[in-house]
């Protein structure tokens, strides 16, 4: 049976248990998915009561998760989501915030705040999320997780709720790196084992944006990773254009969201939470030639970090800091929301796969560092997350 939720981290109407195959590569382990993701005969409320009072029960389960089944896998329920998964904080100011174990009175991060949430607590082995502009990766960091943003693509979205979709991605949670990868060798399909490029490629822009208190406290494990490549150099990713890509992303994720869910916002009348309603009137107002002139950066920025990581990893803070405390000013989470999104964004761009470590503290609090590598490089990604083997309290 089910563990008690008693952090808040699963939905009421979707506390349900599916059970896989009895043998398999993950027999015996459970998980949690996030609701967003179709259940056979199980709403998906995305977040949004207003959302699962309009959209009908589906009547299959998203093709991306019957691979966990198949390797029998036990779910356990669906988690928590911010409002059609569109913050990265994870305080849903309709269902509540799920409790952060790893860092008691700070929030878990979203969207995918539910599976970041049950993972860190035990309550499940792995959970599923979903990353379109950090929503696995800046979760797994707030809560000292290993987490996966995929190469954009690589596991199809049917049955899944969009929100950009040329930027949205399937992504997991694990406290350990050898589930990590194990999760990763069921989900991926047409398995690319690959060779570890020679060279580490250090963001230092990425890092000066972090600050230095959470460069400082990365160092142990960046030189730790250091030490498995035998070439290792500094390289400027953005530069000084780091602010133009975050309000690229913006006007593109923004954009999608709106051709995804406006008419149904206009239909519906949702009461989106602070945050969630500010960005979607603000994107009902998109100017189609700044959205254009945002698309056509994007396709400079691709063609630069795919060049980047032709034949290296990157290295990069996954977030500007620890998990902001419960109820901080809605300014001051925008601010670090700015900042967050310049180091999140190169990699949704470009759809690179991108992981998340749980490498080290900050004021006793978890702080992740982050590997990218080019399109399709995730199992490269995965088996060196299994080598390092970080346990949340760095090196």
């Amino acid at each position: 049976m089910s563990r008690p939720d008693d952090i808040g981290a699963f939905v009421a109407h979707g506390r349900v248990e599916r059970r896989g195959r009895d043998d398999g590569p993950l027999a015996g382990l459970t998980f949690g998915l996030k609701d967003f993701f179709d259940l056979a005969g199980v709403p998906t409320g995305a977040g949004s009561p207003e959302w699962l009072a309009t959209h009908p029960v589906p009547d299959r389960t998203a093709p991306a998760i019957e691979p966990l089944f198949a390797a029998g896998a036990r779910l356990v329920g669906k988690t928590h989501t911010d409002e059609l998964a569109w913050s990265l904080n994870g305080e849903n100011a309709r269902y509540g915030t799920p409790v952060n174990v790893r860092a008691p009175g700070r929030i878990p991060g979203g969207s995918s705040s539910g599976s970041a949430a049950a993972t860190a607590a035990g309550l499940v082995d792995f959970a599923i999320g979903s990353d379109t502009g950090g929503s696995v990766r800046l979760p797994a960091s707030y809560c000292g997780l290993h987490g996966i943003r995929t190469t954009h693509g690589r596991i199809p979205l049917a049955g899944a709720v969009p929100l950009a979709p040329s930027f949205d991605t399937l992504g997991w949670f694990t406290r350990d790196a050898a589930l990590f990868a194990r999760v990763g060798a069921v989900l991926l399909p047409a398995r690319r084992p690959g060779t570890r490029p020679g060279r580490l490629l250090v963001a230092r822009d990425l890092f000066g944006r972090a600050g230095p208190e959470v460069a400082a406290a990365l160092r142990p494990a960046l030189d730790r990773v250091a030490a498995a490549f035998p070439a290792v150099e500094e390289v400027e990713v953005a530069g000084e254009a780091l602010a133009a890509w975050r309000n690229a992303f913006r006007l593109i994720q923004s954009a999608e969201a709106w051709a995804a869910h406006g008419p149904w916002v206009e239909a519906a009348r949702p009461a989106f939470g602070p945050g969630v309603r500010e960005r979607f009137a603000a994107a009902a107002r998109l100017d189609p030639a700044e959205v254009e002139a945002a698309r056509r950066l994007r396709g400079a920025i691709r063609t630069r970090m795919r060049d980047l990581v032709a034949d290296a990893v990157l290295v990069l803070p996954t977030a500007p800091g620890i998990a902001p405390r419960l109820a901080t000013p809605e300014a001051e989470l925008d601010a670090f929301r700015a900042r967050a999104l310049e180091i999140l964004c190169p990699a949704g761009h470009a759809g690179l796969p991108q992981v998340s470590l749980p490498a080290a503290t900050l004021d006793g609090c978890p702080l992740g560092l982050s590997l990218a590598a080019a399109p399709g490089g995730d199992e490269i990604l995965l088996d060196l997350a299994a080598a390092l083997a970080f346990d949340g309290g760095g090196p």
